[in-house]
C-alpha cells in the first residue's frame, strides 16, 4: 500500500504534566483535542531508541478512544520508518500480555493505550503508556527526554493512509511498514501453559469447586473466557462482566471491595463459591477472594512466596522476593525463613525490573493489587489468579484454610489502605508537606499507645544500577513493629490522592482473626489526628478502604 506522509504543523508546542513510570493520563475529552495524542505519540517516535527499522507492540484495554489511537499510531508509526507493528484484534491487548509479546518478538517496546484502572467513556479517562524493550515500563530517563521532546515540538509527521481492519487476524501494509494483527490472547495463553499444570487446575475446576469471575467488561475478559471457560474447563458464565466496553459498563474497572462490591458480596456473604477474582482495566492487577476470606494483596505475595514451589514453573524456587515499600512485611517474614532476599523498592514497577533483569528475584509485589515473577516485567492478574488456583488444586484446601495456616506459621500483618480521593490538590499538599516538616522531631513522641522509633521520607538506593530515588513516602517506623505510611499519588486525573496505609503485626500465639479495620482502630485515629486528615480534606471517611 502506497501512502505519502504529511508534516502537520503545530501553533503551540505540547504543553502538559510530565507522565509518570504509569504513562500520560488526561480525560478522553483532553485526548481527543486537535493534535493532542499526536503532540505525545511524536515525541514518543522521536525519542524511543530503534525506531527506524524496529518492531512496535500496540494495543490498548478497549477504552473509548482505543481504535482511534491505534489508526493514528500505526500512520504515526509508518512516517517515522518503524519496520513492523504487532497489534492484536479488535486492538485489545492486557499490559501483561503486551510485556509479553514485546519480549517474544524482540520489538523495541511497546505503546499500551490504557489509563490503568481509571474509569473509560467519553467522560472517563484515557492514557498513554511505553514499555521498553525488556517488556517493562520506560526508565526515568527516556520518560524525562519524551516530555522535553514534547515541549519543543512544531510539528509532526503522519502517514495519509486508510484504516486497517482489526477485526480479524491478517497482514496489512502502510507504505513500506508491515502491520501484523494477531489474536491477541494465544501468546498469552501458551506462557501461563509453560507455568501452571493446567490439568490439575481444570480437575479442580470441573469438580465441586464453583468459582467466579469479575472481569469489570475490561480486558481481560476474552483471555479469562479463554483460559477459565475454555481451556481449564469451568462452567459457562464463571467469566462475568467479561466483554470489554469502551466505559466499562459504566463501572471503575478497579479491582477492590469498592468497586467489585458485587463479587465481594458472593463470596463474603455467601456459600455458592469457593474462590472468586477481578482483574483492572488493562488486566496487571488482580483482587483474590476466598469463600467469605478477603485476601489482602500484601497477604497474597507473602503466599505465593511461601507456596511458590507447588507451581511446576517455580519447582526450582526463588532467587529473591521484593516489594514496594507501602507494601506490608508479611512477606519478608516468609523470605526471612526461606533464605532469600527481600527487597523494600519505591512504588513502580521499574524498580522490579532491574531487579528481574540482573536475576535478584523472582516475584515481587505491590499493596496496590498488583504482582507479578520474572515471566515478564510488568504485574499480572490473571497470572496471579492462575497461581492461587494452582496452589489451591495441589494443597485441596480452601482459601481460609490456606490463610490460618499462612497466620499460624509466620504470625500476621494487620494491613490496610485508605484512600482520599479527589482532594483539592492544594489541601493536600498542604497536609503532606506539614507532616514532612514535622519528620525527625517525631522520633520517641508516643502514638497510639506505642512510640515512634523512626520518622521518615523513604529514599532507595537501586543495587542494580546505583541509582539513588527520594521522596518516596513518610513513614513512621514504630517500636512494636507497626507502620504508618502517607504518600500522594500520581495516578488520577482530578484533584490529588492521599494514601494511608497502616500496619500491625501479631506473632504467631497472639489474636490472629480479628477484623483488620479493628485492629487497626488505634492507628487509624492516631494517623488522623496527627495529620488533621477530616479537618483538612473535609472527608469524613475514605473514598476507598482495602
Amino acid at each position: 500500500m502506497t501512502s505519502s506522509v504529511l508534516q502537520v504543523a503545530l501553533e503551540k508546542p505540547f504543553s502538559d504534566q510530565k507522565p509518570g513510570t504509569s504513562g500520560l493520563r488526561k480525560s478522553s475529552r483532553q485526548f481527543a483535542t486537535p493534535h493532542y495524542l499526536e503532540s505525545f505519540i511524536e515525541a514518543i517516535l522521536r525519542v524511543l531508541p530503534g525506531v527506524t527499522g524496529g518492531t512496535l507492540v500496540l494495543g490498548g484495554d478497549g477504552r473509548y478512544g482505543n481504535r482511534q489511537a491505534i489508526e493514528v499510531i500505526l500512520r504515526m508509526a509508518a512516517a517515522h520508518g518503524v519496520a513492523q507493528v504487532i497489534t492484536t484484534t479488535g486492538g485489545i491487548l492486557s499490559t501483561p500480555a503486551a510485556s509479553n509479546l514485546i519480549r517474544k518478538h524482540g520489538a523495541i517496546g511497546g505503546i499500551i493505550l490504557s489509563a490503568s484502572h481509571n474509569p473509560g467513556g467519553l467522560e472517563g479517562d484515557f492514557g498513554v503508556k511505553v514499555n521498553g524493550a525488556n517488556g517493562g515500563p520506560t526508565p526515568e530517563s527516556l520518560t524525562d527526554a519524551i516530555y522535553a521532546c514534547s515541549l519543543t515540538l512544531e510539528g509532526y509527521r503522519i502517514c495519509e493512509a486508510p484504516p486497517i481492519s482489526l477485526d480479524s487476524p491478517g497482514n496489512h501494509q502502510i507504505g513500506t511498514m508491515q502491520v501484523q494483527v494477531i489474536d491477541g490472547v494465544d501468546d498469552y495463553i501458551t506462557l501461563m501453559q509453560g507455568l501452571f499444570d493446567f490439568d490439575q487446575i481444570s480437575d479442580l475446576l470441573r469438580g465441586d469447586f464453583p468459582i467466579a469471575f469479575d472481569a469489570m467488561h475490561a480486558v481481560t475478559g476474552p483471555y479469562a473466557k479463554r483460559l477459565l471457560e475454555g481451556l481449564l474447563g469451568a462452567p459457562a458464565g464463571t467469566v462475568r462482566n467479561g466483554i470489554p466496553l469502551e466505559d466499562f459498563g459504566g463501572g471503575h474497572p478497579d479491582p477492590n471491595l469498592t468497586y467489585a462490591h458485587d463479587l465481594a458480596e458472593l463470596l463474603l456473604g455467601g456459600d455458592r463459591y469457593r474462590f472468586g477474582a477481578a482483574c483492572d482495566g488493562d488486566g496487571d492487577r488482580n483482587m483474590v477472594i476466598g469463600q467469605r476470606c478477603f485476601v489482602n494483596p500484601s497477604d497474597s505475595l507473602a503466599v505465593l512466596t511461601a507456596n511458590a514451589t507447588q507451581a511446576p514453573g517455580y519447582a526450582a524456587g526463588l532467587a529473591g522476593v521484593a516489594r514496594s515499600m507501602p507494601t506490608s512485611a508479611a512477606v519478608d517474614v516468609v523470605a526471612k525463613e526461606l533464605g532469600i532476599d527481600c527487597f523494600e523498592t519505591p512504588t513502580g514497577w521499574k524498580f522490579f525490573g532491574n531487579l528481574l533483569d540482573a536475576g535478584r528475584i523472582t516475584l515481587c509485589g505491590e499493596e496496590s493489587f498488583g504482582t507479578g515473577s520474572n515471566h515478564i516485567r510488568e504485574k499480572d492478574g490473571l497470572w496471579a489468579v492462575l497461581f492461587w488456583l494452582q496452589i489451591l488444586a495441589r494443597r485441596g484446601c480452601s482459601v481460609a484454610e490456606i490463610m490460618a495456616d499462612h497466620w499460624q506459621r509466620f504470625g500476621r500483618h494487620y494491613y490496610s489502605r485508605h484512600d482520599y480521593e479527589a482532594i483539592d490538590t492544594g489541601a493536600a499538599h498542604g497536609l503532606y508537606d506539614r507532616l514532612r516538616e514535622m519528620g525527625p522531631g517525631l522520633v520517641g513522641a508516643g502514638f497510639a499507645g506505642r512510640t515512634i522509633a523512626v520518622a521518615d521520607d523513604f529514599s532507595y538506593r537501586d543495587p542494580v544500577d546505583n541509582s539513588l530515588t527520594s521522596g518516596q513516602g513518610l513513614r513512621l517506623l514504630l517500636n512494636d513493629g507497626s507502620r504508618v505510611v502517607f504518600r500522594l499519588s500520581g495516578t488520577g486525573t482530578q484533584g490529588a490522592t492521599l494514601r494511608l496505609y497502616l500496619e500491625s503485626y501479631v506473632a504467631t500465639g497472639g489474636n490472629l482473626n480479628q477484623d483488620p479495620q479493628l485492629a487497626l482502630a488505634g492507628l487509624i485515629s492516631a494517623a488522623d489526628q496527627l495529620a488533621e486528615i477530616k479537618t483538612r480534606t473535609g472527608m469524613e471517611q475514605p473514598t476507598v478502604i482495602t
